[in-house]
């Protein structure tokens, strides 16, 4: 069963973007050349449909796992590479991590799919933008299905061409089309990292697959070459998941339509480098200071962005920041060994972050048909203009409110029981652990992990804080959308609110997944259980003999949910205050809100040299002496061509016709001799 639907996961996506593209085509080259702005009813019910389709044959992969398997079920497509002692081959590998991720990129991504139907409906792409999220659910789901690291590079690579199309979809506007380029760039050089990691892998194992590679790196623990791949894997994840330094191309990707940051953003491609640790974790368990890298990295991601969120005004950019954040408290799970925290987080914010992109995707479809009602031109997703918006959209208020709370960590929420399985997590290898033993650049790897549940706790405060902001900023306190503008104001359509809705149940219960001894409301550890197959006997190997008792636990319970609520409290007592609209507000160039200038810096130091030298010595000297060259050479050739045609060719029959002999008789010669 499990071979025969599998290959289906990845057919159906893919059979959406080639409708959808034909759609687009044919629109784009009709006859009159005008593209019509009105939705097409096969790509409204393509392209949400084939992942709807696809998330039904997870489901029965699903229960039939569920029965029980002896082992990861490996389905074979093919042969790619034959060459020499390097042979490929097409193999997905379908077990209990790479399970839980499908579910999460069908069933989220279907969801999104739904509400792109009413955000997108007026937009002259609306064909050409449903094949490219098909796309990208496809590749998303070669990414995650792949058997070998070869296999998983495709899909990694496919989710870099979809994002950068869908990134840059409105690409007529420069800004646009930069953001995209600046996401291509910046995630090739994490993938240089990872195809290092894979010729490391393959010259010392000769195996590219995970099941051969990790069983013979799993009794290298220790080695200097175990300790290099792990490394080069992470380089890799930091560009796909934007840690420090490789962040800077996320906040920028909302250019894009807001539910492709829902998708890409929160439940999907950032959360791609945490899987790969994840998938890998036989070679991160067996070079611990690269485990501490990983967490010394997240826990500084984590902070640093958390703290420019504080002072974002554009709604979605305060959940970029938030996102990369919140993969920075994933990464410090992952590196620290504890990695179902780390997928149960990937998890439960793929639930509470799709529902805050959504529904700020709600507002600025409500605040853009207000403005364009008033014939207005200001920004729909400036947080200034906005205000007491709760009064006309109660249902996405209610939602977002919710999943505010959720990512702010307080209980019983989905986001409480995740993120204080990290910082317990963390605590607990602190002390009687191979990662406390070990040491970062002369740092013992117990202070290491204290400083990261250190930063742990700070950014969960610096998370209710500016979370709380924009909520109030958006949906509390008095309306600063204009007096002719409230009359336009309204919920979203059922289309769109429906799915922020379920992303709420989801966010509400989302923390029975895996709920801990400390808290026996339901079933305990579902999630450990489910992939103590795949992770357990690395989490066990980087846990030593680290073990939290009853009253730590709750202490460290306490001090989480303490430091959410006095978060929360600190933003109401800054936020509730009127404040002016953007119009009349000065101009924010504090340090914060310019993100403590790191473009402007990447723009002096990298860009505008590379640019230069581009201009300077490829454009003007390579490239105009080649055409230069061609040019001189092309008139020369044809100078000569003429003279000797001038000379053939000068009306003398009889020179023709002694010609046309020559050129037989030596036809005739080399048809002989041959």
């Amino acid at each position: 069963m499990i071979a025969a639907l599998l290959p289906f996961l990845i057919l159906l996506p893919l059979l959406g973007f080639v409708v959808n593209g034909a759609v687009a085509l044919s629109r784009a080259s009709a006859a009159d050349g005008a593209r019509s702005t009105a939705r097409h009813p096969l790509v409204s019910i393509v392209g949400p449909g084939v992942i709807i389709a696809a998330f039904a044959v997870a489901m029965a992969l699903f229960m039939r796992m569920r029965v029980g398997m002896a082992g990861p079920a490996i389905v074979s497509l093919g042969q790619w590479m034959p060459v020499g002692n390097l042979v490929i081959d097409w193999n997905f590998q379908l077990d209990q991590l790479s399970m839980l991720m499908v579910l999460v990129i069908t069933g989220v991504g279907s969801l999104i799919h739904l509400f792109s139907i009413g955000y997108m409906q007026d937009d002259p792409g609306y064909a050409r933008y449903f094949a490219y999220l098909n796309l990208f659910v496809a590749f998303m789901l070669v990414l995650v299905l792949g058997g070998s690291y070869p296999v998983m590079f495709v899909g990694w690579e496919g989710v870099g061409l979809a994002s950068y199309l869908l990134i840059g979809f409105w690409f007529s506007d420069k800004a646009n089309a930069d953001a995209g380029k600046k996401a291509f760039v910046v995630n090739r050089v994490g993938d240089f990292g990872f195809l290092v990691a894979m010729f490391l892998i393959w010259v010392t194992t000769q195996h590219l697959d995970f099941v051969g590679a990790h069983s013979v790196l799993g009794g290298m623990g220790g080695t200097p070459v175990v300790l290099a791949i792990a490394l080069f894997l992470f380089v890799g994840c930091a560009g796909k998941s934007a840690q420090l330094p490789l962040y800077i191309w996320l906040p920028d990707a909302m250019a894009g339509p807001t539910p492709v940051s829902a998708l890409i953003h929160a439940a999907t491609m950032v959360t791609a480098g945490v899987y790969l640790v994840a998938r890998a974790a036989p070679i991160f368990a067996g070079a611990p200071e690269a485990s501490l890298v990983i967490t010394a990295i997240g826990a500084l991601t984590a902070l640093f962005a958390a703290t420019i969120a504080l002072r974002q005004w554009d709604i979605k950019k305060v959940l970029a920041y938030s996102t990369v954040s919140q993969l920075g408290y994933m990464f410090v799970a992952v590196g620290s060994g504890a990695y179902t925290a780390g997928v149960f987080h990937l998890v439960t914010h793929a639930f509470f972050k799709a529902l805050l992109f959504l529904g700020a995707g709600s507002v600025i479809h409500a605040m853009h048909h207000a403005y364009h009602h008033t014939h207005r031109h200001d920004d729909p997703q400036d947080l200034r203009n906005m205000g007491g918006l709760a009064r006309f959209m109660p249902a996405t208020a209610g939602a977002m409110t919710l999943a505010t709370l959720a990512i702010a960590g307080v209980p019983p929420l989905a986001g409480f029981f995740s993120k204080d399985e990290i910082l317990a997590g963390v605590f607990a290898r602190a002390h009687d652990s191979p990662l406390a033993n070990a040491s970062l650049l002369g740092i013992p790897g117990s202070t290491v992990l204290y400083a990261a549940y250190g930063i742990g706790i700070l950014t969960a405060l610096l998370t209710a804080i500016y979370m709380t902001r924009m909520l109030l900023l958006a949906f509390y306190g008095e309306n600063r959308t204009g007096e002719a503008e409230r009359s336009a104001l309204h919920e979203a359509p059922l289309i769109m609110t429906a799915p922020v809705l379920i992303l709420g149940v989801l966010t509400l219960a989302g923390g029975w997944l895996n709920l801990p001894a400390l808290i026996p409301i339901g079933p305990v550890g579902v999630l450990e259980h489910w992939l103590s197959p795949v992770t357990a006997a690395s989490a066990t190997r980087l846990a030593g003999a680290g073990h939290l008792s009853h009253d730590i636990e709750i202490v460290l319970v306490g001090i989480a949910t303490g430091v959410a609520l006095l978060g929360i409290v600190i933003a109401v007592v800054l936020y509730r205050k009127p404040m002016a609209d953007k119009a009349h507000a000065p101009v924010d160039n504090s340090l914060l809100a310019r993100a403590y200038g790191v473009d402007d810096i990447v723009d002096t130091v990298i860009v505008k040299p590379v640019s230069a030298v581009a201009d300077t010595v490829l454009a003007r000297g390579v490239d105009r002496g080649i055409d230069q060259g061609f040019s001189l050479g092309g008139s020369l050739l044809s100078r000569t061509a003429s003279l000797m045609g001038s000379k053939l060719q000068d009306g003398d029959v009889g020179k023709y016709a002694w010609l046309l002999a020559v050129g037989a008789l030596a036809l005739i010669a080399a048809l002989t001799l041959s």
